[in-house]
């Protein structure tokens, strides 16, 4: 393989970031910070519009739909009650992993809501197994947690007849 080298050296770098600052000034620069921070905000605007906008469903399955959604709504906000302090602990790896099994979880028990007859077992079982994710918990404290908020999940079930 032939040996290639640049028959002069270059004087100074082709790219020099802080030359660039000192030729574009700090006006374009904060310029450009601002458009960089309207632009993340129009994204977070976006995804809290799609979040809050019910799922896409054609045929008659809308008046099916609505109500599962307020009521997975719900379940989660159920299951995420009394845990905040716990979740902000998390290091973020474990929030991310916390948090999807966790939505895991609620559609789950939505659909084990769906059903004639409620699981109340089976509902306890998703929840203790969904809460044994976090570090060191005590395991009274997961067992009475897991009870409580299925307990509370089986009267949103009962409040809908």
């Amino acid at each position: 393989m032939a040996d290639i080298k640049p028959d002069k050296q270059l004087e100074k770098p082709l790219y020099n970031p802080e030359g660039l600052k000192e030729r574009i000034g700090p006006d374009v620069e904060k310029e450009r910070v601002k458009k960089i921070e309207e632009a993340r905000k129009t994204v977070i605007d976006e995804i809290v519009q799609a979040e809050n906008a019910a799922p896409g469903t054609i045929g008659p399955s809308v008046g099916i739909a609505a109500p599962q959604v307020k009521q997975q709504k719900q379940i989660e906000k159920i299951l995420a009650s009394g845990l905040e302090e716990i979740y902000l602990s998390l290091t973020p790896e474990k929030q991310r992993q916390f948090k999807k099994v966790g939505e895991e979880t609620a559609s789950k028990i939505n659909q084990l809501l769906s059903k004639a007859k409620v699981n109340l077992g089976a509902i306890v079982r998703l929840i203790r197994k969904w809460l044994s994710l976090i570090p060191g918990i005590n395991k009274f404290f997961l067992e009475q947690e897991a009870k409580i908020k299925a307990d509370e999940i089986v009267k949103i079930k009962t409040n809908d007849k």
